[in-house]
């Protein structure tokens, strides 16, 4: 049976060095033109790794003339692992567990076989080890979005070659599916969903979409050139996440005491000031161009947040909050509680705090 040529062809440059050395300690001689035959590659290329063995990793690679090879000139005992310090390897874990948001969709078994690669060289001799801190971390995701690895693969292409994409796209609340042709620019995940930022040529002008309402992705012949004034940075400088307005907004909510112990230490916004209050409350001010996103993010903070200004949030908010009581009414005869007393209600707080509270 012919000996096959291929198994080492799609190695990595680590897998190539790891069979070189083995060579060396075996003392084989091997040389570059050899190996490149053997394992289809470029004579360059087999230099690039013995020097890199060698000027890099500090290996005593000597060149033979007699023997037409390489040599170790003084006993390796094992092949360089590729070193990082603890702080370094924490990084790393923290990044294995943020696969975690793509659990059970088709990106989840391509990440973790990636992820493996590039920690496979690792040196296991760390006193703090992947293992020893796969039970001290974990990432939750909130409500990831499911991610189509199909059309991944045609984004990030078409992002590449810049290529024109076309595709079906369903806007936001309706049924109607239409036909976009693009060029895209940059792909990016906001708060667990994907969106694709892109040159409309129909409507000639950049526009955002939602990848799970994207479908159908082909890539096309025509290529374009990539628009200089884009910046996905600047193109989002002012929105709260990811939808972009024309406006100019100085958004300033006050929070309680309670809110504010879940404000501090996080960044909501590049444009965001954070003042605190001598009584533990805070007011939080923000520099947007809509009102869209910023809405439904103070309602979640319930009664503990309210809006200073701009007066069309306020607005906004009132009309929300009209609509919500009509929808959640309750009956006449149920709409007092027992014994006729008030209490102050936190949506926030679990049954055990309120009734400690009305107890005290």
């Amino acid at each position: 049976m012919p000996k096959v040529k291929h198994q080492v062809l799609s190695r990595p440059p680590l897998d190539r060095m790891n069979k070189i050395h083995g060579m060396l300690k075996r003392n084989e001689f091997p040389n570059c033109p050899r190996l490149a035959r053997e394992w289809e590659i470029s004579v360059r290329t087999l230099k690039r790794d013995v020097d890199f063995m060698k000027y890099r990793l500090g290996l005593p690679i000597e060149y033979e003339s007699r023997r037409y090879g390489y040599f170790y000139s003084r006993p390796v005992d094992f092949f360089p692992a590729v070193t990082i310090t603890e702080s370094e390897l924490f990084a790393v874990m923290v990044a294995n567990k943020a696969i975690a948001q793509y659990r059970g969709t088709e990106l989840q078994k391509p990440l973790e076989n990636a992820f493996q690669k590039l920690t496979n060289q690792l040196d296991q001799n760390l006193p703090l080890t992947l293992s020893s801190l796969d039970h001290g971390l974990s990432f939750r995701p909130f409500a990831p979005g499911d991610a189509d690895l199909a059309t991944f693969r045609v984004l990030t292409e078409a992002l590449k070659e810049s290529r024109v994409v076309a595709f079906e796209y369903r806007n936001l609340g309706t049924r109607k599916i239409l036909k976009r042709k693009v060029q895209p620019h940059h792909l990016a995940c906001i708060d667990n969903h994907w969106y694709l930022f892109a040159f409309d040529l129909h409507r000639q002008a950049m526009r955002t979409f939602v990848l799970t309402r994207l479908s159908g992705a082909k890539l096309t012949r025509q290529t374009f050139v990539r628009r200089k004034d884009f910046n996905a940075e600047e193109y989002l400088k002012g929105s709260f996440q990811v939808f972009k307005g024309g406006s100019d907004y100085e958004v300033v909510v006050d929070f309680d005491a309670w809110a504010t112990d879940l404000l501090r230490g996080r960044k909501w916004h590049a444009s965001q000031e954070l003042t605190e209050l001598r009584d533990g409350a805070s007011q939080l001010r923000f520099r947007l161009n809509n009102l869209e996103e910023i809405s439904g993010w103070v309602l979640g903070w319930g009664v503990h947040a309210s809006v200073v200004r701009p007066k069309e949030l306020r607005e906004r908010l009132r009309k929300t909050a009209e609509i919500l009581t009509s929808r959640y009414q309750a009956p006449a005869e149920t709409s007092c509680p027992t014994g006729g007393g008030t209490e102050e209600f936190h949506p926030f707080q679990s049954r055990r705090q309120r009734q400690t509270r009305s107890s005290s």
